[in-house]
């Protein structure tokens, strides 16, 4: 579920004639750009200008589109081509700012010395009211190694630093938690488990972020042993919950059993294993996979499930197709079953184009560009870190998965990402199940 795509903003000035955006649409379409918001700017007595805001695969892309609105004519004009995302980046996306006001001297004694002396002994003397009395108690380490950014690979963790800006935006318009980034400038597993044991306790849990397979792996396993707090790996779970909620509601859609379906999971990278295993968790007892790497099938039937050695003999008999591989056009149309569910998830062009298997008879298909990450992450550490507990469960995975299912509307897939009554909704299931997670651990 990558994204290699450019996203660029065009000024563009059309003579008020009926037609004249569906021509300027069609020109973008034509070259291979897709088109996102259209914002009114001005309107004059005669034209229009607009901000219109497309999605490219590379530069070549906005210079031929330049070129066709040149030559286009008409009255229409192309006044600027701008970078919105540049320069909503500029200057980092967060900062750190205090809650209380210094105005006096009595503020100062307040918040610093001497009055904050006897908080420091109060945490000394009972640890567990550094949660009251500190952040801590609402803060969550972001950590990368910068080897798995996106779909850019290996970029290393000072180039990922953007998205682990964005994920602690959404933490904190979301759900209200201080995300903190962490670049560890390191690939060992051994020296990042180790460095973040040492940070770990300036934090109630920990998101491992855009982290390679398979050292994330044995990097999440060993941290979720040897930490008292919450660990989980986005890019295995984050991902898995919000595929858990898209297959439930495209079965819904297609009259599909999930739970008794035979469910086939094509690429065994951190997404795909971490998809196999909630499909498990939430009781699907059916469940294959392929991969090109033998060490990754081998992963999967130890934990339950049964792996193929083609695509085509995978589909063949499976009801439920999940794809990840970040391949283009992998899944051939002749392949495809009718009454399958397809969910070709990769971004932004997906193993099969949806028109393309349900031509050929699928019950339903879907794109990976609505199944986010976002709708699942901010809500799940939400819900763990009001019940203050030690560990994030797969019922509580399973739980936020089916909450955000429970949100979607008939024939969607998922809800929309922003919605706060889904983030709500999500904290809530999660809350639920690790409350009594947390009882049963201490009634033990």
């Amino acid at each position: 579920m990558t994204n290699k795509q450019l996203i660029r903003t065009l000024m563009i000035e059309t003579p008020s004639i009926p037609g004249s955006l569906g021509k300027v649409a069609t020109i973008i379409g034509l070259a291979g750009g897709d088109i996102g918001e259209i914002e009114t700017i001005k309107v004059g007595p005669n034209y229009t200008i607009r901000n219109i805001t497309i999605q490219v695969d590379h530069e070549g892309q906005i210079e031929e589109l330049e070129n066709s609105l040149f030559r286009l004519g008409g009255g229409i004009r192309l006044h600027t081509i701008s970078d919105e995302v540049l320069h909503a980046h500029e200057g980092g996306k967060i900062q750190m700012k205090s809650k209380v006001a210094l105005q006096s001297l009595a503020d100062l004694r307040r918040v610093y010395t001497p009055g904050v002396a006897n908080v420091c002994r109060i945490i000394e003397q009972e640890p567990d009211k550094a949660k009251i009395y500190t952040s801590i108690g609402n803060s969550v380490a972001i950590v990368t190694d910068g080897t798995a950014i996106l779909g850019l690979g290996d970029i290393g963790p000072v180039a990922g630093m953007p998205v682990m800006e964005g994920k602690a935006v959404l933490f904190d318009q979301l759900a209200g938690i201080n995300g903190i980034p962490i670049l560890l400038d390191t690939k060992d597993p051994e020296e990042i488990i180790r460095t973040v044991k040492h940070i770990s306790l300036g934090f109630s849990g920990i998101l491992l972020e855009d982290i390679g397979s398979p050292h994330c792996f044995e990097i999440e396993e060993r941290l979720k042993k040897e930490l008292q707090i919450p660990v989980m790996h986005d890019d295995q779970h984050g991902t898995a919950v919000v595929t858990l909620a898209a297959a439930i509601s495209a079965c819904k859609s297609a009259g599909i059993d999930l739970k008794k379906a035979k469910v086939g999971q094509i690429g065994l990278g951190a997404a795909g294993l971490a998809i196999s295993r909630m499909l498990m968790a939430y009781g699907v007892t059916n469940v294959f996979g392929i991969d090109k790497c033998q060490d990754a099938k081998a992963r999967l039937e130890n934990y339950g499930g049964r792996s193929f050695d083609s695509i085509e003999a995978l589909m063949g008999n499976c009801d439920i197709i999940i794809a990840t591989t970040g391949v283009p056009g992998l899944i051939k149309q002749q392949w495809v079953r009718p009454g399958q569910v397809i969910l070709a998830l990769s971004n932004p062009k997906p193993e099969i184009e949806p028109e393309l298997a349900l031509q050929a008879g699928a019950a339903y298909a879907a794109d990976g560009r609505s199944v986010n990450n976002v709708l699942g992450f901010p809500g799940i550490f939400r819900g763990v870190l009001n019940a203050q507990a030690r560990d994030i469960t797969h019922s509580m995975l399973v739980a936020a998965a089916e909450a955000i299912a429970a949100c979607t509307k008939p024939g969607d897939l998922v809800p929309h990402p922003l919605d706060l009554h889904v983030h709500k909704m999500v904290t809530e299931a999660v809350e639920r199940v690790a409350s009594l997670h947390e009882e049963i651990v201490v009634t033990k």
